[in-house]
């Protein structure tokens, strides 16, 4: 603070503010301390937003399909984790597996940085009682959260429901869609009062499927994405050119209602086509092409990393 400013804050102060010259110094005093103050707030609300930015991590996440790994070689699952860099990782909830396995992998899981989300889902979750299904893992969720210490908690919920492989998207596709909303509506209650996120996984051409009905009408990758916490849309292609068009509309989207997603590829072999998985193109082709997708959409607000599926397939992957 310099001389003429602590003036300001004495005179200020005594409010010796009388006759013509000291009137005009009480001015420039109180312009002096209006900025003073500005700049302090500038400061404080600033110095806020810098640390969240400096905080915020890009996704690298993976799905872990089969927990009886966690069973047979946890060690060996997790120093596969730490290897590849994953630092956030989606798994199965099997509630034949004691809550103590899961328990020790969430915490083993916590201290090298890697943030794990309970996962399932079915497609026919959709179907006209299949939300018990969900009921039940919400409450499988609630009663290991409350029964763990904090390292050992889940830090989020990861549903894969895939509506579109139930028999009434054919049949009926118009109840289906309206039911899957019902479910992620029921999903996200459940979530709030565990207090945990809400993620789904989500197909790329959904923003090619329109809906109306009592949740209103629109795109549904639109409406997905507004009512959830995070997507992970499945962008099962491989190359990074099909890959960056693919999910364009949705990172938009994501940008939009301030949310983040994370842009998922398949490691498998698969029927589907030649196009769909980097099985055939080994690891290293993949990484190369993922981080053409990073840097890309990198400074966009709605991307927030990459996910690859799945452990199983990742592991027996060419790594060539």
């Amino acid at each position: 603070m310099n001389l003429n400013t602590l003036k300001c804050v004495w005179l200020s102060g005594y409010q010796v503010l009388s006759g013509p010259w000291l009137a005009e110094w009480g001015s420039f005093c109180l312009k002096k301390i209006i900025v003073l103050v500005m700049l302090f707030f500038t400061f404080v609300s600033g110095g806020a937003g810098s640390t969240v930015n400096a905080n915020f991590t890009e996704d690298r996440a993976t799905w872990l399909w089969n927990p009886w790994m966690i069973v047979n070689d946890e060690l060996g699952t997790l120093a596969f984790l730490e290897n590849k860099k994953v630092n956030k990782v989606y798994v199965q909830i099997d509630r034949d597996i004691s809550m103590s396995v899961y328990r020790s992998f969430v915490e083993k899981s916590s201290s090298k940085g890697i943030r794990v989300y309970a996962l399932d889902g079915a497609p026919d979750w959709v179907a006209p009682k299949g939300y018990t299904s969900q009921n039940q893992l919400m409450n499988w969720i609630g009663n290991y959260q409350n029964s763990s210490t904090a390292a050992q908690k889940f830090t989020g919920v990861h549903l894969d429901v895939e509506p579109y492989l139930y028999s009434g998207w054919t049949s009926n596709r118009t109840a289906t869609i309206k039911s899957y909303q019902s479910l992620l509506t029921q999903a996200k209650t459940s979530a709030l009062s565990l207090k945990l996120p809400l993620e789904v996984d989500m197909p790329f051409w959904f923003d090619e499927v329109n809906y109306k009905n009592t949740y209103g009408k629109g795109l549904l990758a639109e409406w997905v994405i507004a009512n959830t916490n995070s997507v992970t849309i499945m962008a099962y292609r491989d190359s990074a050119e099909m890959i960056i068009d693919l999910v364009k509309n949705e990172v938009a989207l994501s940008g939009k209602y301030n949310k983040g997603l994370v842009v998922g590829v398949e490691t498998g072999q698969t029927s589907e086509g030649e196009s769909i998985s980097f099985f055939e193109e080994g690891e290293t082709y993949m990484n190369h092409e993922l981080e053409k997708v990073k840097n890309h959409y990198k400074a966009v607000s709605g991307f927030k990393g990459i996910a690859i599926h799945h452990v199983d397939s990742w592991m027996t992957m060419n790594p060539e």
